[in-house]
């Protein structure tokens, strides 16, 4: 391995300082160029984590109904500016500093104050801190979630900011940060299985709890249309972009180009391959003999998630099992909503806290220290090696992230919902006729005006039988009692509005 940039840096009788020197009097580039490639990797690694996000945006679209997808679209691209900025102003900061407390940073950095060419690692510590940004914004943008259909977009936004701040970026520190309880324990997470997943997880079922159940969850009249997903191509773009996304994710969460990340590539790839594999068998027996397109992007994101924290330290065969168990795991808590009577219809608890207290539990059981010394100086050991103990501290990040993560994010969500202004939830009506229709300035996804023309024309009701449209996802509970002559009538007046549109 090249030698590190911080040992240049420290040689203050040349002019450097730990902070990277003065870029007017020398070129701050020389400390870098024996480990250019690390940085080149670097790079790549941060733009392929980039699409996870939209892809998030994606997959939640193609899950919920029709009529609030594009609110969801919206919501992937609210992510993206607030928390970009919420990292720039002080999350950073509160989650890197170098003279942070073992619980959280400091300001020292605050906006980006003195993050210019001092090293992290291999990396010039605006890589370092950009790659962490794009953490930080899949990590909200998986929370929020939680409230989908059913949520006003601007509380949505302050609760992301504020989430990011007050338990994300902690719970960052503790884990990553050198001087973090976490990492000093140490609870082993190569990319983010506590801090990205678990907590995202348990905040979306904090988010769904506070902001209560969607209206046909609470109704016992069957007023309102089931939920289905609307769009399975829409769920497999999305799952498509966030297996991609998640070979930079997992693969640069070394900071560096070594032996150890190529197989970190291939743990990670193969648990997503498990991870459909294991889904699909159960879908396969319970469907009794056929399978589901929504159930393997499930069970490949499910293997994603169960492999991050284990991906850098347990061996290719063990990916395999962690990324089956992971998907088939989380596939037989299918009814967990009902189990616990908490509406979290996007299953992001199911999918990302369960997933990733899976594999947080088994990287314990299989870290295997020949697979982390393959970069050449990291060291980590699990059951497989003798180290029982490890197990207990793993189990240790779990409790603390799953308790603070909930409490926190409980708190925060009944404060900020009795804010004038900020109340989470939309009306009813609202909620009935869709959240593109109401939070969105003329926008919508497909064809919701020509739904509307039809069911004007009593298109939608014909025979006297109770329809969901597929697009408004309104039931019309009112039978028909149309005569021939009114029909043909109707049919003469769809056609005039459907010709005018």
């Amino acid at each position: 391995m090249a030698e590190l940039p911080s040992a240049i840096f420290n040689d203050t009788s040349a002019g450097w300082t730990p902070a990277g020197g003065n870029s007017q009097d020398m070129d701050v580039n020389v400390a870098y160029v024996a480990s250019g490639f690390h940085q080149v990797w670097m790079m790549a690694a941060t733009v392929f984590v980039f699409p996870i996000i939209p892809g998030l945006g994606l997959f939640y679209a193609g899950l919920c109904r029709r009529k609030s997808a594009t609110t969801l679209l919206w919501q992937a691209m609210g992510v993206l500016g607030v928390i970009s900025f919420q990292w720039f102003f002080w999350g950073y900061s509160l989650a890197y500093a170098a003279n942070a407390s073992p619980f959280i940073g400091t300001l020292t950095n605050f906006g980006m104050k003195n993050v210019v060419a001092a090293a992290i690692g291999y990396l010039p510590e605006p890589l370092f801190a950009l790659y962490q940004c794009m953490f930080a914004m899949c990590t909200v943008m998986i929370m929020v979630g939680g409230a989908f259909e059913r949520a006003r977009l601007l509380p949505s936004m302050v609760f992301a900011f504020c989430w990011a701040t007050l338990v994300y970026c902690p719970i960052v520190c503790w884990t990553w940060n050198s001087n973090g309880w976490l990492f000093n324990l140490p609870a082993l997470d190569f990319a983010g299985g506590g801090p990205v997943h678990i907590s995202s997880g348990t905040g979306a079922l904090a988010y769904a709890l506070v902001i209560g159940k969607r209206l046909e969850n609470n109704d016992t009249k069957r007023r309102y249309a089931k939920y289905v997903p609307h769009n399975p191509t829409m769920i497999f773009i999305g799952t498509w972009m966030i297996w991609f996304g998640w070979f930079g994710f997992n693969g640069g969460s070394g900071l560096n180009a070594s032996v150890r990340t190529s197989y970190v590539l291939q743990n990670t790839n193969l648990a997503a391959a498990t991870g459909v594999i294991g889904w699909s068998m159960l879908d396969y027996i319970f469907y009794r003999g056929r399978f589901s397109l929504v159930g393997a992007c499930q069970g490949c994101i499910a293997g994603l998630v169960a492999i991050t924290p284990a991906a850098g330290y347990v061996p290719v065969y063990f990916a395999a099992v962690i990324g089956f168990l992971g998907a088939v795991g989380v596939r037989l808590f299918e009814n967990v909503n009902e189990w616990i009577r908490v509406d979290e219809g996007m299953e992001v608890f199911k999918l990302h806290a369960i997933g990733g207290i899976i594999g947080a539990l088994l990287t314990g059981l299989f870290a295997a220290d020949w697979v982390s010394m393959l970069d050449g100086a990291s060291e980590a050991k699990g059951w497989v090696d003798h180290n029982y103990i490890q197990f207990g501290y793993q189990l240790a990040e779990v409790c603390a992230i799953v308790g603070y993560t909930f409490v926190v994010s409980v708190i925060m969500l009944v404060i900020i919902d009795h804010i004038p202004g900020l109340k989470f939830r939309v009306p009813e009506h609202q909620e009935i006729e869709g959240l593109d229709k109401h939070l969105l300035f003329e926008e919508g996804m497909g064809d919701y005006e020509l739904a509307e023309t039809l069911r004007a024309a009593g298109y939608l009701n014909a025979g006297g039988i109770l329809v969901n449209d597929g697009i408004t996802g309104i039931e019309l509970a009112a039978p028909s009692t149309t005569s021939a002559d009114e029909s043909k009538e109707k049919t003469a007046v769809a056609d005039e509005r459907i010709t005018s549109h």
